[in-house]
């Protein structure tokens, strides 16, 4: 298994950003254009959990169908999204939110596996940490001009 933590300080508090963030529509706001997200789950989606997200990605210009679980949801503070299906054998993604002095400082700690089997350490190490490593320096700096 793999980790990737990110922090990001936004300039708001924490209750706006944890609003954005709890809706499904806004995240292809925040994901790279080469990944062509398109939420294909009716909307509005209503977040809570056990909310199941269908969505279309594409990596490195590979498509796939990829379902999300929000397994744990504690507004403003955490929640939890687990892969069901879709490019990665495992793949949580915890956000969690704490505002100091009018500001958020959101935390993404992130456990993923590629497929691959006995490659999948050195598929992981060419390809997939790099990519991943981009998406969340994106999402920072999409998040920075959207709520200067």
């Amino acid at each position: 298994m793999h980790t990737l933590i990110k922090e990001t300080i936004i300039n708001r508090p924490i209750a706006e950003v944890f609003d954005f963030f709890s809706k499904a529509e806004n995240l292809d706001k925040i994901t790279p254009p080469d990944m062509q997200l398109r939420i294909i789950s009716p909307q509005p989606i209503i977040i809570q959990k056990g909310t199941l997200i269908d969505y279309k990605i594409k990596v490195s210009g590979i498509p796939f169908k990829w379902q999300t679980l929000i397994s744990e949801w504690n507004p403003p503070y955490r929640f939890i999204d687990k892969q069901l299906k879709g490019p990665y054998n495992t793949w949580i993604h915890e956000h969690t939110f704490e505002e100091r002095n009018g500001k958020t400082y959101m935390k993404d700690y992130v456990q993923f596996r590629s497929p691959g089997f006995f490659l999948e350490p050195l598929i992981n190490k060419l390809f997939v940490e790099k990519k991943i490593k981009a998406i969340f320096e994106f999402r920072e700096k999409i998040l920075k001009e959207l709520f200067k």
